[in-house]
């Protein structure tokens, strides 16, 4: 089945990443599929024009072209709402979606019947999540390093090194989850000597985290006495926590957040779904971070955009196999081929086939094998 993929060009504050690489486009050329790229679109990830017209893509002036033509929409941040009235009836979208933080976006989907696959909730049968993972090693390294530049005095901070120097103490470094980006973002945060401690409630995850820290690392599983007290005596907090395709749970409460020295930061990793400290709101690149109880936060919501080329090759690469599928067989029969992509499905056919979507905002839910049998 010939279709014809469309690959826009990202509008989210300061994106500079792209869906596809040139070679993505001449991988999907190669299966017989038409190519549409907004000119301009790899630009800021390193990827101009002229590589994807030699990889065979065609290049198109503007978005409108891209969503008229295109069967199927490949992008990497969910759709803002200057886009909403470019998709038609029926049309198929493979990105990230985070739709349990964003009940006006999945509405949309479901009036203009959508058929959406979200990078985030694509899950192998080992329960892994092979498109989430790339982003989440970035968010958790670059959530460390803003997090250092803004405990320093002119970003509002309270001028401390984040590992010290010999003579005086380092930073201390609170992590709240054990996942991916947490497990990233100590390891950095370790790497600059900081004082690093990372709460989770999984004992196995923390099993392995003693064993690759070696000690280096304080391992507790928190309860909420434990949490306030980690988080009142902490320079840093970073909210690392995940719950696949659902809302982030809010385990630093406001009252926690007020307990922190002046010029405290918190980098709170899972605003994407919504946030796991109570006084996150989401920020962009442009405008990073504003001051609550005293507490300097650091919510952008697309942290790997600002490393655009890093961040899209390590994406590109893990989305490439499953877009091959989408593209060669739709968004349907590729759900109905592949575990993994069935439990991606957001969307379909007008109705919402996410459990934790629907749970979140009280929607209907339809069990997607109810429609792809």
């Amino acid at each position: 089945m010939s279709r014809v993929v469309g690959v826009p060009k990202e509008i989210k504050n300061m994106e500079g990443r792209v869906s596809m690489q040139p070679d993505g486009a001449a991988e999907l050329v190669h299966h017989g599929h038409e190519v549409l790229v907004e000119r301009g679109a790899g630009r800021n990830a390193g990827f101009p024009d002229e590589e994807y017209e030699a990889a065979g893509a065609r290049l198109v002036d503007g978005p409108d072209e891209v969503f008229s033509s295109a069967d199927l929409i490949v992008k990497v941040k969910e759709p803002v709402p200057e886009e909403y009235d470019r998709f038609r009836e029926g049309q198929e979208l493979f990105t990230y979606l985070h739709l349990a933080a964003d009940k006006g976006l999945t509405e949309f989907l479901l009036e203009r019947g959508v058929n959406s696959i979200a990078y985030e909730t694509v899950e192998t049968p080992d329960g892994s999540l092979p498109l989430l993972t790339p982003m989440s090693e970035v968010a958790g390294r670059m959530a460390v390093q803003a997090a250092a530049h803004h405990l320093e005095s002119p970003q509002g901070g309270a001028g401390l090194l984040l590992g010290g120097v010999p003579g005086t103490p380092a930073a201390k470094v609170t992590i709240i989850g054990g996942g991916i980006s947490g497990t990233e973002a100590a390891k950095i945060a370790v790497g600059m000597r900081a004082i690093v401690r990372v709460l989770d409630i999984n004992p196995k995850r923390l099993a392995y985290l003693s064993d690759i820290f070696e000690g280096r690392v304080d391992l507790v599983i928190p309860n909420r006495a434990r949490t306030a007290s980690y988080v009142a005596e902490s320079d840093v907090v970073i909210g690392a926590v995940l719950v696949a395709g659902a809302k982030a749970p809010k385990l630093v409460s406001r009252e926690m957040v007020a307990s922190m020295k002046p010029g405290s930061v918190v980098a709170d990793i899972a605003i994407d779904q919504g946030g796991c400290i109570e006084t996150s709101r989401p920020t962009t690149h442009s405008e990073p971070t504003y001051v609550e109880e005293g507490v300097v936060h650091y919510c952008v919501a697309n942290i790997p955009g600002a490393v655009a080329r890093t961040s899209t090759l390590a994406l590109t690469s893990a989305t490439l196999p499953y877009l091959l599928k989408i593209a060669d067989h739709g968004i349907e029969g590729a759900a109905r081929s592949d575990e993994a992509l069935a439990r991606g499905l957001s969307t379909l056919r007008g109705d919402l086939v996410s459990r934790p979507v629907a749970e979140a905002f009280g929607f209907s839910y339809t069990d997607p094998a109810a429609l792809l049998n």
